[in-house]
């Protein structure tokens, strides 16, 4: 006698939906377009997980210039001066400090401009 799928299939079939629920209409009711809606899903959260790190990027870098402007430093010049000076904070660290310690961040800018100063 041959095995059927049976039990297996239902609960396959509930895991599809259980993930789907939230969604509207039949992308939560239907398996084949909850199945659909799910891949796409899965696929944009996948490319997302690295946009989110480009735009944090773009978003301290942005921080880091505006900031870099009021001591009178362009952002390019400041980057060079943080490799001469050898300052390992990153663009993270750097714009945090920006905005929360600026006395520490102008502390930060005084060294670079040794730096490119030398």
């Amino acid at each position: 006698m041959r095995t059927r799928k049976g039990a297996a299939r239902r609960q396959a079939n509930k895991r599809v939906l259980k993930r789907a629920s939230g969604y509207v209409g039949g992308r939560r009711k239907l398996l084949r377009t909850a199945k659909e809606t799910l891949a796409r899903a899965g696929a944009f959260a996948y490319r997302d997980r690295r946009v989110k790190k480009r735009e944090f990027r773009r978003l301290w870098i942005v921080r880091l210039s505006a900031a870099c402007e009021q001591q009178g430093l362009r952002y390019s010049q400041f980057i060079h001066g943080l490799h001469k000076a050898n300052i390992g904070l990153d663009r993270k660290q750097l714009s945090e400090m920006a905005i929360h310690d600026p006395a520490g961040f102008q502390a930060v800018v005084e060294q670079v401009k040794a730096a490119l100063a030398a």
